[in-house]
């Protein structure tokens, strides 16, 4: 055994030369003066994954209390389903910051020494699997609750008669079900998962792709992904413009049609967060999977996926924030300063006109005089 800088180096077999990203926990610490950067940027990327894992997880828990507690008091079928499918994604998002967030705090913990304690690459295997269900199935599940609101709108009486209990909960398999499929894909056709350059987690193999499945695999992740938010898109376009159909044509049914407007400003705000969360990675994964990446581009990836776990993070504050409780109040609130401001306006137009008014029964009237006839006392005196 040889000592550097009072650290023991225990030579390991294979590795005794390894990269700065590779490096080991002793030899970041005794050479922390001259790699004060790196460790410095682990130690913010822990703490990052640690406030997201904890954020994630309270908020997830907090919107599943709430599902569950309007889950008891519903009555209506449709309300019913659309209950049971958002219940089903917080459970899923939920269940994806836990487990891919212990992930990330191992792969840290052990300071990225992929070849010590995964040799055989079997957590990296399951990292990217993780990594690709827990991404799709949110997108799914979203699409699949715009599709049924879509049918329960636009088609009442055919979802009231043939769209059963047993098919919502055969739907919520195969959204489940399918994602899966893709995530073991690259198990199956012997292109596992790779660690990508950070180190920090796995996905699949871009870089140099050795023939057309490292080509295909991405695709088919990010193809999947696309077809699910245009899905979503588009159903929910249709729904908002039935709803605000029926709102204009018939008035009296507001009542009776509140629940779907709630449901629809859910699932707009859900679609919207995942566009602007998972859109960048998916875009990404396909432009990358066509070419070599370089550094930057590597960079970008990391960049995107960070923002695509704020999906999982921000997918439960819509039902938080966005309940008809909530919703009432806020309308409310608008409606009580626009009258506000609508008292306000008319006042101030009265004064306006009270004073234009008043300045021109002051102002001198000088169309009198000009039209009077003038008397003789006048003419004499002006010639």
């Amino acid at each position: 055994n040889k000592k550097e800088n009072g650290f023991e180096h225990v030579p390991l077999s294979g590795f005794e030369n390894k990269s700065v990203n590779g490096s080991a926990g002793s030899l970041c610490r005794a050479e922390v003066r001259a790699h004060n950067t790196t460790c410095g940027s682990q130690e913010l990327s822990v703490k990052a994954s640690v406030i997201s894992m904890s954020v994630g997880i309270m908020s997830n828990g907090l919107a599943l209390f709430i599902l569950l507690k309007s889950y008891r008091r519903v009555h209506t079928k449709t309300r019913a389903s659309f209950l049971l499918f958002a219940s089903s994604l917080v459970i899923t998002d939920l269940l994806g910051h836990l487990i891919i967030g212990g992930f990330v705090l191992f792969v840290y913990s052990s300071q990225k020494e992929w070849d010590v304690f995964d040799p055989h690459r079997i957590l990296c295997s399951m990292f990217g699997a993780c990594m690709v269900f827990f991404g799709l199935s949110p997108l799914f599940l979203g699409s699949l609750m715009a599709v049924e609101r879509c049918i329960g709108v636009t088609r009442p009486l055919f979802h009231s008669t043939a769209v059963a209990a047993h098919h919502m909960r055969r739907l919520l398999g195969l959204s489940w079900l399918l994602p899966a499929l893709v995530a073991v894909l690259p198990v199956l056709l012997r292109r596992p998962y790779r660690v990508q350059s950070s180190r920090s987690w796995c996905f699949f193999h871009m870089e140099r792709p050795l023939d057309w499945l490292d080509v295909l695999l991405p695709l088919v992740f990010s193809g999947l992904g696309l077809l699910a938010l245009l899905l979503s898109i588009i159903c929910n376009t249709l729904t908002s413009c039935a709803l605000l159909q029926s709102r204009l044509k018939r008035r009296h049914l507001f009542r009776t049609t509140s629940y779907h407007l709630e449901m629809i400003c859910q699932l707009l705000a859900i679609m919207m967060v995942s566009c602007v969360c998972w859109g960048p990675l998916l875009l990404c994964v396909i432009t990358l999977s066509f070419r070599s990446r370089q550094e930057t581009e590597t960079h970008s990836l990391l960049m995107t996926v960070r923002m695509a776990t704020w999906n999982q993070i921000l997918d439960p504050w819509v039902y938080i924030l966005l309940r008809k409780a909530v919703l009432r109040k806020l309308y409310m609130l608008v409606h009580t300063v626009w009258r506000v401001r609508s008292v306000e306006l008319r006042l101030w137009q009265s004064s306006v006109q009270r004073s234009s008014g008043d300045t021109s029964r002051s102002r001198p009237s000088t169309g009198g005089f000009r039209d009077a006839p003038l008397s003789d006392t006048a003419i004499k005196s002006i010639s």
